[in-house]
């Protein structure tokens, strides 16, 4: 067994099992992409079993920190049944779910997501790291034995396994069929195509915010909404839940922007789906740069009552804050700007490299650029089927605030 030997000190953090070793921390060692190695502190004591990635800045990523635990196909097979079966602690409204959410559930690197109930439903599997590339062929038969399932998709052609050194894959790994495929989601239906969408095909973290805009759709009866980043709908079909379930979708406003005109068709195609064409309803599609769009509100004196902010990554590290940081000030200081007096405003950072203190400071200066002053009703975040863990605090990635702008 290779071993990799940490500088004095550089033990600290595997003793508190996080499960990353960065290539600053190594004194020597080394192995084949993916390998398992041992990881010992620099006097030799066990720290960690660990996938080794040469090229990666994130050298190691822990399996285990027990020493006698024998990392094979039968230890991973628990693994992933032991996270699949800890998805039922949740009250999780869907059949869309997050199963495997890499580092959190032991599998550093490994996103798996459910989408469907039953026989038909599919699992779609990224491999970011190459501990879990190593293994892939292990891993795909481990989550269809304990899910029943028997198709799998693959969609490992995020940007985070160049940084691996690993090539884009996508396709089907286990079985075949269907891309395109509806799920349940609260009290509404969305469709998505797991071959072509954003992630494995939908974004299910956002499941819980989704349901909360719907509950203040309903409470506050909005009468002019925009989705900005809006994706395939997710955030207008909630608002148009909520207001159903008011008695109040006769007139309402609803405007979705993204720069993706496929992602706008399937949102309206979603309207349809949930029954919302013909209800009394406006319902514009700006296949448009949201940052341009705001402007142009703004210049229009075009304002609204709600108002979602669900920008892409602006900053996938601490090494891009500051760019980021600017990117999302200028887009909350816009919406804030139109946002009518005691309106809402739903604004998120899916950054892991801004944290949830700097996403609050940033939209504060950006309140104060554009003059206007809000009260911080909620703290937003991902579903919980999307977990942080106790040990590994950077799986706190989604950031979101609701801001309800002081009345005048």
């Amino acid at each position: 067994m290779k071993t990799l030997r940490l500088k004095p000190g550089k033990e600290r953090s595997m003793q508190r099992r996080h499960p990353w070793v960065f290539e600053s921390a190594i004194a020597r060692g080394g192995a084949d992409s993916g390998e398992t190695v041992r990881v010992e502190s620099h006097d030799g004591a066990f720290l960690a079993w660990a996938a080794f990635s040469p090229v990666s800045k994130i050298r190691a990523r822990a399996w285990s920190f027990v020493e006698t635990q024998r990392i094979d196909a039968a230890f991973l097979a628990s693994v992933c049944a032991r996270a699949v079966n800890a998805r039922g602690l949740f009250d999780l409204q869907s059949d869309g779910v997050r199963l495997i959410h890499g580092e959190a559930d032991g599998l550093p690197g490994l996103i798996v997501d459910r989408y469907g109930s039953g026989p038909e439903g599919v699992l779609v599997a990224q491999f970011l790291s190459a501990g879990v590339e190593r293994w892939k062929d292990a891993l795909a038969d481990a989550l269809l034995a304990a899910t029943g399932l028997t198709r799998l998709y693959e969609r490992s052609d995020a940007s985070g396994r160049e940084r691996e050194g690993l090539k884009p894959v996508t396709g089907w790994l286990r079985g075949e069929g269907p891309t395109e495929i509806a799920i349940r989601e609260h009290g509404w239906t969305l469709s998505l195509d797991i071959a072509t969408g954003h992630k494995t095909g939908f974004y299910l973290d956002q499941r819980d915010s989704r349901q909360r805009f719907a509950e203040l759709a309903q409470h506050r009866r909005f009468r002019r909404v925009l989705n900005c980043f809006c994706y395939t709908g997710g955030f207008t079909v909630a608002a148009l839940a909520g207001l159903k379930a008011a008695g109040a979708l006769d007139g309402a406003e609803l405007v979705s922007v993204d720069s993706s005109l496929p992602a706008l068709e399937r949102a309206r195609a979603n309207l349809a789906l949930n029954g919302f064409e013909g209800q009394g309803i406006k319902a514009e599609f700006l296949d448009a740069n949201v940052n341009t769009m705001l402007r142009e509100f703004v210049d229009q004196g075009r304002t609204f009552d709600a108002i979602v902010l669900d920008p892409p990554k602006f900053a996938p590290t601490v090494a891009h804050a500051e760019r980021a940081a600017r990117a999302y000030k200028d887009i909350n200081r816009l919406a804030l700007k139109i946002l009518e007096p005691g309106g809402v405003l739903l604004t998120f950072s899916c950054s892991g490299g801004i944290s949830a203190d700097l996403f609050h400071k940033i939209v504060a200066s950006a309140g104060l650029d554009a003059g206007v002053d809000g009260y911080i009703a909620e703290r937003l975040g991902a579903a919980p089927d999307h977990p942080m863990t106790i040990e590994f605090p950077e799986g706190e990635y989604l950031k979101g605030l609701v801001v309800v702008r002081k009345p005048l």
